[in-house]
């Protein structure tokens, strides 16, 4: 039932009303479009509390990657993007689930990550949009550790830059902590995505 709602009326929200303008298709599924963006951003904030502190990195192991990247499976690259923007803009006026339940997330170790989820998203959405091959379970597979790897390279630049780390210090507390972890979410994400997307 949710797969047959999303791929109706989120992936394809107007494909049973028949013959359409273009013009109409777009103003009859941005808000759809906007509601399920709303959606992934309020999940995405969900999956930031499942935050795990590990102690050699002042960036901790949380749960949001697996959404952000499932984001832009459901929503394209355009909306996958909107979603974690929303994400990251509500969050930076007072919405208060970044990781740890906080708001106005300052300029820290973990701002890169944040700036990788919209990325990302696009990046995956854009590549759905247009290459149907991609919907098989290895593509997939392939496209999302593409996605996890801009996460992490988005994530370790802005914790070069901002911590003011060596390349070394970087590497070892930015990126290799996570390699398992998002590893193991990126393909229970394409298991997720595959099991959404139509064949065709």
């Amino acid at each position: 039932m949710i797969r047959a709602f999303i791929q109706t009326r989120i992936l394809h929200p107007i494909g049973r009303i028949g013959p359409i303008s273009p013009i109409a298709q777009q103003e009859a599924a941005w808000p759809v479009k906007l509601g399920a963006a709303l959606i992934l951003a309020a999940l995405t904030g969900l999956a930031a509390q499942v935050r795990i502190p590990l102690p050699y990195t002042p960036v901790p192991l949380t749960g949001q990657t697996f959404v952000v990247l499932l984001s832009g499976v459901v929503l394209g690259g355009v909306w996958g993007a909107a979603s974690q923007i929303l994400y990251v803009g509500l969050g930076a006026v007072g919405m208060p689930w970044f990781a740890g339940g906080v708001a106005v997330q300052p300029l820290g170790p973990t701002a890169g990550y944040l700036l990788g989820f919209i990325v990302a998203a696009a990046l995956v959405g854009r590549v759905i949009e247009r290459f149907s091959a991609t919907r098989r379970f290895l593509p997939q597979l392939a496209m999302m550790f593409g996605g996890m790897t801009v996460i992490h390279l988005c994530g370790a630049v802005g914790f070069l830059a901002l911590t003011g780390a060596s390349l070394s210090a970087t590497i070892r507390m930015a990126v290799l902590p996570f390699v398992l972890a998002d590893a193991g979410k990126a393909i229970a994400a394409a298991a997720v995505a595959r099991a959404l997307l139509p064949a065709k």
